[in-house]
C-alpha cells in the first residue's frame, strides 16, 4: 500500500530480494501464529510483506482433508502465502524480483542439500519447497527458461522422507492446487523438450531439467493418489518364488546376471510412503494426465531399456517413473525385455547343447492336433512346467499336425484363437458368461481340475510375452486381481452389475432391514447343474438376521465370498499360470490393471481411418482399385456394432491392438472375379479375400452377411 500510494515500488523489491533469495529467511517465514520473517529482515522504512493483509489461519479454518496427516506437519500459514502472492502478481517489478530471487536461491539450496544434509538437520527446510509452489506464476516463460529449471535440480536432491512428506502436504491441498503444481513441471518437461533436439546420440535421458522435472512430478503423482481413494488392504498374498540356482549361474556365465537378476521393482518414495499405485481406487487426478507426449514421442526405448534393465544406479530411466509414459511406449519397452528374454534362452539352449551333445531346441515348441487342441497343449505345456518352466520364456512356435507351414505369427494367433474358443465354451463349464455385460466369470462349482485354469494362465502370458491380442472378455476385477489386490464391494459392478445392484440397495435401505427383508448370513448359489447350494458367510450364519447394524459386514462377506472365497482354486491356478510367463517381465511394475487388459485384449477404441491407411493390397488390388474405394466407403458407413462383427471376422477380435487399429497390419487380397460367394477371411494373418463384385450394393450385401452370419464358415 505504502509502495502503491508512493508510486516507487523500489523497497518491495528490497524485501522481496531479501526474503525470497535467503533459504534462511524463506523458510522461517509464513509461520503459524508467528512473525513473518520478512518484518526481521526488513530495515523500518521497508514495507513489510504481511502488510498485503496476510493473516495467521486457526486449524479449525483448514478444509476436512487437512485432518488426514498430522497437522504438525504444516508449520506455515498457506493462505498467508497465497494472499502474498496474490498481490505481488499482479505487480510486474514484484513478479520480476520474484524471478531473480529465484534463480539467486536455487543454486544454494541445491549445494545445501548436497553437501550439508539442510533437511536432516532442520525439516523445516521444507517450507521453502512448499512456499516457492505456492507462486501460480511458474508457468510462465521467464520461470521456464533458468529458475524453474533450477528450482527442480534442488527438489529432486531431497532425501526420500523429505519428497514423501512433501506428497503427504501436498495430497491434502485439494484438486485446484495440485493440478496446477502438476501442470507447473509437466510445462517445464514440454517446453524444455521442444527446445531442444534429441536422438540416439542427444538421449532425454541425459537431459538433466527434463529428468529432474519428471522426478519432481513423480511427487506430485504420489500425492494424486494419497488424496485420491485408495485401498491399502484387500491384497492377493504373494507364493514365494525360489530363485533357480543353477539358471543364475548360467546368465552369470554368459555375462548377464545384471539383466536377469530377480529383484524386487519397488520405487522407494513408494515404499517410503506406503502406498503403491495398484491400492489406487481414484485417485486426486487422472492416471492419463499425468502422461507427456512430448516424452513418449523422443524417447528412445531401446536405450531407456538397458538403463533400466542394467544401469540403473548411474543412469535414469522414464521406467522408473511409468507413469509419464503412455501404454504404446511402456508395451515398446516390454517387447525389448520379453525378446531380450527369448534371445537369452536361445543362447542358454545352445550352451546346454553343446555341454550334453543334444540337438537344440531354441523355440517353446507345440505340436498339436486340431481336433484334440486343448489335451495336447496341456499335456506339453505340463511337461514344460514340471522339466523346465524358463521354456515358456522362448519364442513360440506352434505346428498344427499334418499341415505344413513355417509359424511366423499367424500359426500363432491361430492356435490361441481355437485354444480359447474351446476353453471358454459354456458346455465345458470352467466359466460362467453374463449375456447383459458380455463378460466370463470363474465357475466356482466347476468339474475341471487346476491344471485346466493353469493352462489358460499360460495362454494369456504367453500371449503378452509373443505380442498376440487375444479375444477375452474378462471384468477388470480378474486383472486386479493378478496384479495382487482381492475384488471389493466395488469390483461387483463390473462383474456381477445385478447383485451390486441389490447390495447397494440394501445399504442404502432406509427402512428395517431385519423386518422387511428377512435376510440372514446365509447366501444361496447355484451349482454346475442348476441346483441350489447353501453358504454360511458366518458359522451358524442361518441364525443370524441381517440388521441395519451387521448389513455392512454381510455385504462385505458376500462379496468377499464371490469374488475371492468360492472361486479360490481356479484363480489361483490361473494366476500361476500367468506367473509362470510373467513372473520375471517388469508387467506389474509397469502396468496398470486396465493397462494390462489392454495389453492382453486390445482397445475398445477404433479407428477405422487409420485403419485404411495402414491396410495393404494384394492379388491385383491397389488403394485405388475401383471396388477398394467402394469397400472403405461401405466400411465407414457401418454402425458401431457392424465395425466390431467387421473387425472379428476379418482379425478375430473385435478390439485394436495397443497403440490403435493404424499398428493393425491388414491384407485385403483379391479372390477372383465377379461371384455369388461370401468373401472369406484368414484371421490369424489378418487377411480378408475379397471378390471383385460387379456393383457397390452387392459388395455390401454380400459383405454383410459374411459379417453376421458366417462365423465358422469360410473363416480359417
Amino acid at each position: 500500500i505504502f509502495c502503491e500510494e508512493q508510486g516507487d515500488y523500489s523497497a518491495l523489491v528490497r524485501v522481496i530480494g531479501r526474503v525470497f533469495s535467503s533459504a534462511d529467511s524463506l523458510m522461517k517465514s509464513f509461520r503459524k501464529n508467528e512473525p513473518s520473517s520478512a518484518n526481521e529482515t526488513t530495515d523500518q522504512t521497508a514495507p513489510q510483506l504481511e502488510s498485503t493483509g496476510a493473516a495467521p489461519v486457526d486449524a479449525a479454518a483448514l478444509p476436512d482433508e487437512f485432518n488426514k496427516f498430522d497437522l504438525c506437519d504444516l508449520n506455515i500459514d498457506l493462505e498467508s502465502v497465497r494472499r502474498v502472492y496474490d498481490r505481488l502478481l499482479t505487480n510486474d517489478q514484484a513478479q520480476t524480483a520474484l524471478v531473480n530471487a529465484l534463480v539467486f536461491l536455487t543454486p544454494n539450496m541445491e549445494l545445501d542439500l548436497d553437501y550439508l544434509d539442510v533437511y536432516e538437520a532442520n525439516p523445516d527446510y521444507l517450507n521453502i519447497f512448499l512456499i516457492v509452489m505456492e507462486n501460480s506464476n511458474l508457468h510462465s516463460p521467464e520461470y521456464l527458461e533458468v529458475a524453474l529449471p533450477q528450482f527442480c535440480k534442488a527438489m529432486s536432491k531431497l532425501p526420500v522422507a523429505a519428497l514423501a512428506r512433501l506428497a503427504r502436504l501436498w495430497s491434502v491441498y485439494g484438486l485446484e492446487h495440485i493440478r496446477r503444481i502438476m501442470e507447473t513441471f509437466q510445462q517445464v518437461i514440454t517446453f524444455t523438450i521442444l527446445s531442444n533436439e534429441y536422438d540416439a546420440e542427444n538421449l532425454v535421458n541425459e537431459d538433466e531439467t527434463v529428468v529432474t522435472a519428471t522426478q519432481c512430478l513423480k511427487v506430485v503423482f504420489y500425492a494424486s493418489i494419497l488424496g485420491g481413494e485408495v485401498d491399502t488392504e484387500h491384497n492377493e498374498e504373494e507364493g514365494d518364488e525360489d530363485e533357480d540356482l543353477d539358471e543364475l549361474s548360467l546368465h552369470e556365465l554368459l555375462g548377464e546376471d545384471r539383466l536377469y537378476k530377480k529383484r524386487p521393482l519397488l520405487d522407494p518414495l513408494e515404499k517410503e510412503l506406503g502406498v503403491r499405485t495398484i491400492d489406487c481406487i481414484k485417485p486426486l487426478i487422472p492416471f492419463e494426465d499425468f502422461v507427456n507426449e512430448s516424452i513418449n514421442d523422443v524417447v528412445e526405448m531401446d536405450k531407456d531399456f538397458t538403463f533400466f534393465k542394467v544401469n540403473a544406479e548411474s543412469k535414469f530411466s522414464f521406467q522408473s517413473c511409468p507413469f509419464i509414459l503412455s501404454v504404446i511406449t511402456k508395451n515398446q519397452g516390454l517387447y525389448y525385455d520379453n525378446r531380450i528374454r527369448m534371445y537369452s534362452e536361445r543362447r542358454l539352449t545352445a550352451l546346454y547343447s553343446m555341454v550334453q551333445g543334444q540337438q537344440p531346441n531354441p523355440y517353446l515348441k507345440l505340436k498339436v492336433r486340431r481336433d484334440h487342441i486343448i489335451d495336447d497343449a496341456l499335456v506339453r505345456l505340463e511337461m514344460i512346467c514340471m522339466e523346465n518352466p524358463s521354456d515358456l520364456k522362448k519364442q513360440l512356435f506352434v505346428e498344427f499336425e499334418g499341415e505344413q507351414g513355417v509359424d511366423e505369427g499367424g500359426v500363432s494367433k491361430e492356435f490361441f484363437l481355437l485354444v480359447l474358443e474351446e476353453i471358454f465354451n459354456l458346455d465345458i463349464g470352467m466359466f460362467t458368461y453374463d449375456k447383459d455385460t458380455k463378460l466370463f466369470w470363474f465357475n466356482s462349482s466347476s468339474l475341471e481340475n487346476e491344471a485346466q485354469y493353469t493352462l489358460v494362465g499360460i495362454v494369456m502370458g504367453l500371449a503378452i510375452y509373443n505380442n498376440c491380442i487375444l479375444d477375452v472378455h474378462f471384468p477388470m476385477v480378474v486383472y486386479r486381481k493378478l496384479m495382487g489386490k482381492k475384488g471389493t464391494f466395488l469390483d461387483l459392478s463390473d462383474s456381477h452389475p445385478v447383485l451390486h445392484q441389490s447390495l447397494k440397495q440394501l445399504l442404502d435401505y432406509t427402512d428395517n432391514v431385519e423386518e422387511d427383508m428377512a435376510l440372514t448370513f446365509q447366501i444361496s448359489q447355484t451349482d454346475l447343474f442348476g441346483n441350489p447350494v447353501l453358504y454360511d458367510l458366518k458359522e451358524e450364519g442361518d441364525q443370524i438376521p441381517v440388521t441395519n447394524e451387521n448389513r455392512q459386514e454381510f455385504v462385505d462377506l458376500y462379496t468377499e465370498y464371490i469374488l475371492n472365497k468360492s472361486v479360490e482354486r481356479q484363480f489361483k491356478a490361473f494366476k500361476k499360470g500367468f506367473q509362470m510367463v510373467t513372473n520375471e517381465s517388469p508387467l506389474k511394475y509397469l502396468f496398470r490393471p486396465e493397462e494390462v487388459e489392454l495389453l492382453i485384449c486390445g482397445s475398445r477404441k477404433l479407428d477405422f481411418e487409420a485403419l485404411e491407411k495402414a491396410t495393404e493390397y494384394d492379388g491385383g488390388y491397389s488403394r485405388e482399385s475401383e471396388i477398394i474405394k467402394y469397400f472403405w466407403e461401405i466400411v465407414h458407413s457401418f454402425g458401431e456394432e457392424q465395425k466390431r462383427l467387421f473387425l472379428q471376422f476379418t482379425t478375430g477380435t473385435d478390439r485394436a491392438p495397443v497403440g490403435g487399429l493404424g499398428k493393425l497390419k491388414m491384407i485385403i487380397t483379391k479372390n477372383g472375379s465377379d461371384t455369388d460367394r461370401l468373401p472369406t477371411s484368414h484371421t490369424c494373418f489378418n487377411a480378408l479375400l475379397l471378390p471383385e463384385y460387379a456393383s457397390k450394393e452387392k459388395l455390401k450385401e454380400r459383405l454383410l452377411k459374411a459379417i453376421t452370419y458366417a462365423k465358422g464358415f469360410g473363416m480359417l
